[in-house]
């Protein structure tokens, strides 16, 4: 028996129950509706039909098949750890997407990584970054080293502004032809870019001369080689909008359309790369984020600010605090730790810290001096005393002895240079202060650097007043499902809307209320159709 009901209970349940197809039904000028269409001879007048809207029918069929997945969600990774072992564990056991946060790791904490990632997680999919270091190749050549020989599936390759050689090993030595003819790759590429112009070499296959180079080093076989002609060096491209970290703080509305045409282009031409998945991260920390990320196109959305306030992240307790206070507005550039002398900047978090206007200095230091010896006393006692808390000679001779370690050539550098040895000392604090929030130090909390985006400040502002408020009880599994299903629900009262449905403000209620928030009864129904 079809059931229709016309009170406000259960018009917001029929709308909430996306599983299920919605009927709004109109009788004798009052508004009605229910999950089955209504019998005939009721009387009942359909106005609007909105199929089933689950998190399941969002972003593309193909990104969730290529990753064996039950939803087009991803986790992206965060450095040094972060994106943490128990994150990547909680969310590919839900069926999702995420990637250990690797960059910056020493080979041998990835390589646990690895190892407990394969160990916990055998049948399902999961990925572990791959970051560019032009400053330091080998680090990139190790990690594609130990991703092979560990059997890694799936990496997310981040900060690459062009194709190298060891991205094109790790993509070409996992090509095969399957027994119907068609190519298998059985390494995955989920590409991070901000820019249409980086991600065009990932929608074409790898470059001639870099699998030349591979064939006469022996690391692929004819085989690979000709089949890395045939398909683009990604599978995935995720458009970084304006998110934590490295950051052109470009809007997602802009940014997404153009490398959706540019598939769209490669796809008409036919291209491989015209079946590259398009994704979406910047911005999405609330369901109605989420929504406007796939009602624009995208194939999937990548969060990751808002995982890093949650239980599973790889961070103190007091970063999670700080972040779970943050404001949209309460983020700040600061130059970053990998790319100083060049200017580049990093997106981080203000509240609660003075990095962002210490790490400023610094850079200003940097472009007004030659060296340390050209520093005046007043500046020079305000770097002892409030940055490095030690003579800079000290940290100079710290510093000396790491790079007498991994980078001689670099240490002998400087040694004769003193404007990169400034430079140095200075990536001594930016890339020591990322460390210190990691492990909490209560001494150096004026100087953490807290990877942010304005995301963490609108998941903030739609979780205020829940139990979510508290990290807690942020757990990065539920927040996916609930900004999913939020999502969706949001797909479901747009169907209506386009079908000339008016709809109250309290029919807009996300999952995240209905589950944990405090339930007000709803003011009075006013639809008007």
């Amino acid at each position: 028996m079809s059931t229709v009901r016309f009170d406000r209970a259960g018009v917001r349940d029929a709308i909430a129950d996306l599983d299920r197809p919605c009927f709004v039904v109109r009788r004798a000028g009052r508004v009605g509706a229910g999950n089955e269409p209504p019998e005939p001879g009721t009387g009942h007048e359909v106005v609007a039909v909105a199929p089933p809207a689950g998190p399941r029918q969002l972003g593309s069929r193909a990104f969730v098949r290529r990753h064996g997945l039950k939803a087009a969600y991803m986790a992206g990774s965060m450095a040094g750890g972060i994106s943490s072992v128990d994150l990547v564990v909680t969310l590919a056991r839900r069926g999702l997407l995420a990637s250990f946060g690797a960059a910056g790791l020493p080979s041998e904490r990835i390589e646990r990584a690895v190892r407990e990632l394969r160990t916990k997680l055998p049948t399902a999919s999961w990925a572990c970054n791959l970051i560019h270091d032009p400053a330091r190749p080998r680090n990139e050549k190790d990690a594609v080293d130990l991703y092979l020989r560990h059997g890694v599936s799936c990496v997310e390759a981040s900060a690459f502004l062009a194709p190298t050689v060891d991205l094109v090993r790790y993509r070409a030595t996992g090509l095969r032809r399957a027994r119907d003819g068609n190519v298998v790759c059985d390494h995955r590429v989920v590409a991070k870019v901000s820019q249409a112009g980086t991600a065009r070499f990932f929608l074409r296959p790898a470059p001639p001369e870099l699998i030349t180079r591979l064939l006469r080093q022996d690391a692929l076989t004819e085989e690979q080689a000709r089949l890395a002609g045939m398909v683009a060096l990604a599978d995935d491209i995720t458009v970084e909008a304006d998110s934590a970290g490295h950051t052109d703080r470009r809007p997602l509305v802009t940014q997404l359309p153009l490398l959706l045409a540019l598939r769209d282009r490669e796809a008409l031409d036919g291209r491989p790369g015209g079946v590259v998945g398009i994704g979406a991260a910047g911005g999405i920390g609330t369901p109605q984020a989420a929504f406007g990320a796939f009602a624009m196109g995208a194939d999937y959305v990548v969060t990751g600010s808002v995982n890093q306030s949650c239980v599973e992240a790889g961070t103190s307790a007091a970063v999670k605090a700080l972040l779970a206070q943050a404001d949209i507005g309460d983020c700040a550039m600061a130059p970053a730790a990998d790319m100083f002398e060049m200017g580049v900047d990093v997106q981080v978090l203000k509240r609660g810290t003075l990095f962002a206007g210490r790490a400023a200095w610094l850079y200003r230091l940097y472009r007004e001096h030659g060296g340390l010896d050209d520093l005046c006393a007043g500046d020079r006692a305000r770097l002892e005393g409030e940055l490095f808390h030690r003579p800079l000679e000290a940290v100079w001779s710290q510093v000396a002895a790491y790079l007498g370690r991994h980078d001689p050539e670099r240490a002998e550098r400087a040694r004769d240079d003193p404007r990169l040895r400034m430079a140095l000392v200075f990536r001594w604090y930016l890339g020591s202060s990322s460390r210190w929030a990691v492990a909490g130090d209560r001494d150096r909390q004026g100087d953490f650097q807290i990877w942010c985006g304005p995301a963490m400040g609108a998941f903030n502002a739609w979780v205020r007043g829940t139990p979510w408020s508290t990290p807690d009880n942020r757990h990065a599994a539920m927040v996916a499902e609930a900004l999913l299903s939020g999502a969706a629900h949001h797909g479901r009262l747009a169907q209506l809307r386009l079908a000339g449905v008016r709809l109250p403000s309290w029919c807009a209620a996300s999952s995240l209320d209905a589950v944990i928030a405090s339930q007000e009864a709803p003011p009075a129904l006013e639809h008007a159709l």
